[in-house]
């Protein structure tokens, strides 16, 4: 996978960035909740400076001051494009999703989830059939309603169910997802349901209606028969990373409920942890399916920008959750088929497995993996050693500039992306229909100029150009780290009323996630390991992620399936499931007795 073995367009030009250092300094942003967010959320309205405070006080302004940026070229849009390395373009436009390639894992495997290829096998060996399935889903979505937007369209499920369970009746599955239950994030659109972005179902909009068709990447599952039986709910507006959700209520983190599932794809987490679902649909502009992959103990894939679908975003990527590193990888080959009306998403060349012989390394940067938690520093410690002790990887130093500065200008462009997209879909009345959250950072969002846009876009080339040369030094590079550098995020009940905003918590549980966001990178979250809770019950997991080079997802997914064995074979006490995890094929079939 290394860039100098692989043709690309708009590849950055290989440059060592300056030589800076980095460390943890707590952000200073006031922690808002109660009473004092409502009051804080209606001032900012009346009080335009406060919203401008706000915006200073999170240090989006202080890119401007960083010395050297001039030297870089303006980068609004990191899309960096694999090509096919044939010349006549005859590579083939995927890989293969066969069910001998993803094997069945053994049946006493400790903290075992269902698969893809599970549901295939019972339904080829008539144990079970997809209507079966569907119907028992329907029924046990209730038990967890908070991850659901719109689990309600029985109709349309029921018949897709119908349609799979004849066809393997004429044993003629369409594949390995044929009649496999799968949910989307409500802010993809899937045919037939409303994208809500996590604001109140209950209102109206007339922007609002159900989408016509299915966006590609969930089309591309739908047509391999995969059943969505609902959509998916998330952080309101997609702006923070906890999934807390005042006025639709808040998913629950199966591994402890004291526990937020991370966010903005928190259906998601909590359907996959309850195991009501292998695999998931969601999307990442800051981490969205990292961070609640980390926080639920699941497999999360944030692919390169654009390589699924060409989105109205320079940071934002629709990719898969799953419960196995399998199906993880199924979905993605299956996602990733070329669009023939999207031209930037069809120019992508398939990613390439690596090589048995390639050269395996790890890219560590130490002074910021420091930065972790100590339980996290432990868990990250302990699964890199099983990389280089027992699977050959190369441990490689590595320094990465501007981390702290990087990051801020992440969070203003991602907040002035979101306040564009939420007046696009509701018009210029749209701050009075979110949450108080909302309110607060949209509008300092909504403060970002242009000149300050033009340096976040410098110092994105600076980044970009400094990966180019780490990946040209160290060829096949993973940039690992942990996912977060907490083990989750605690519960405070009372912000079930009004939701929280805490700045630095969200800055410190993004310090890691950003930067494939920013630069367009592709990126794996996988679990490796769990700590005592602070409160609650229930072990809480933690995540490692590693980035790679942009179009190296099989690359990263193969780590994954590595990550996967340690989590497994070698971690102590192997993969936990949660205490009140749903076992959908022993409830399929008692019904159907």
């Amino acid at each position: 996978m290394a860039s100098s073995s692989r043709r690309f367009s708009g590849y950055p030009r290989p440059r060592e960035g300056p030589k800076t250092t980095s460390s943890y300094v707590e952000e200073s942003n006031p922690v808002l909740r109660g009473w004092p967010l409502v009051v804080a959320a209606n001032a900012v309205n009346w009080f335009p400076f406060l919203a401008k405070t706000i915006w200073t006080n999170a240090k989006f302004g202080s890119i401007k001051d960083i010395p050297g940026l001039d030297e870089y070229d303006y980068c609004f849009h990191p899309v960096v494009t694999p090509l096919a390395a044939a010349a006549d373009g005859s590579e083939a436009s995927r890989l293969e999703v066969t069910p001998e390639l993803f094997p069945q894992q053994p049946e006493l495997l400790a903290g075992r989830f269902y698969s893809a290829t599970d549901y295939h096998e019972l339904y080829k060996s008539e144990k079970l059939t997809p209507l079966q399935v569907a119907r028992v889903l329907l029924q046990l979505n209730a038990f967890c309603r908070e991850a659901w937007a719109d689990a309600y369209q029985q109709e349309s499920v029921l018949a897709a169910a119908k349609a799979s369970t004849e066809r393997y009746r004429q044993g003629k599955p369409l594949g390995l997802l044929d009649g496999v239950p799968i949910g989307v994030k409500e802010d993809t659109e899937v045919e037939g349901y409303i994208c809500f972005y996590g604001q109140n179902s209950g209102y109206r909009n007339p922007n609002l209606a159900p989408a016509t068709k299915s966006l590609w990447p969930v089309a591309q599952l739908q047509a391999a028969g995969a059943i969505v039986v609902g959509t998916l709910a998330m952080h309101e507006l997609g702006s923070d990373i906890t999934g807390c959700n005042p006025r639709r209520g808040s998913p629950k983190n199966w591994y402890n409920t004291s526990y937020y599932t991370g966010g903005s794809s928190s259906g998601a987490g909590s359907a996959l942890s309850a195991g009501l679902i292998p695999i998931a649909i969601g999307t990442d502009a800051g981490g969205s399916i990292r961070i609640p992959s980390s926080f639920c103990g699941m497999y999360g894939l944030k692919p390169t920008l654009h390589r699924t679908h060409t989105m109205k975003s320079s940071i934002c990527v629709i990719g898969p959750l799953a419960a196995t590193a399998a199906d993880l990888t199924i979905a993605y080959r299956l996602m990733t088929a070329p669009d023939p009306e999207d031209a930037i998403q069809s120019a992508f060349a398939p990613s390439i497995p690596p090589s048995p012989s390639a050269k395996k390394r790890l890219g560590v940067c130490r002074e910021w993996i420091d930065q972790a938690s100590p339980v996290v520093r432990e868990s990250t410690a302990k699964a890199i050693a099983y990389f280089a002790e027992k699977l050959s990887y190369e441990i490689v130093d590595i320094r990465i500039p501007y981390l702290r500065e990087g990051q801020w200008a992440h969070g203003a462009w991602a907040l002035s992306e979101a306040v564009d997209h939420l007046r696009s879909r509701l018009g210029e009345r749209a701050f009075a229909y979110i949450n108080h959250c909302n309110r607060l950072l949209m509008t300092a969002g909504d403060c970002t100029a242009a000149t300050d846009m033009i340096k976040y876009s410098q110092l994105r080339a600076l980044l970009m150009e400094h990966l180019a040369f780490l990946f040209k030094e160290h060829p096949g590079l993973l940039i690992v780290t942990p996912t977060a550098p907490e083990a989750g995020w605690k519960v405070n009940p009372g912000d079930e009323a009004y939701g929280v905003v805490d700045g630095n918590l969200t800055v410190r549980n993004m310090m890691y996630v950003w930067l494939a966001n920013s630069t367009g990178c592709p990126a794996v979250s996988a679990p490796v390991g769990y700590a005592e809770p602070e409160q609650g019950e229930g072990k809480v997991p933690i995540g490692l992620m590693a980035m790679g080079e942009w179009g190296a997802e099989e690359q990263l997914l193969a780590w994954a399936a590595e990550a996967e064995e340690y989590l497994n074979g070698v971690l102590e006490g192997g993969r936990l499931r949660p205490k009140d995890w749903t076992d959908v094929v022993k409830y399929a079939a008692r019904m159907n007795a």
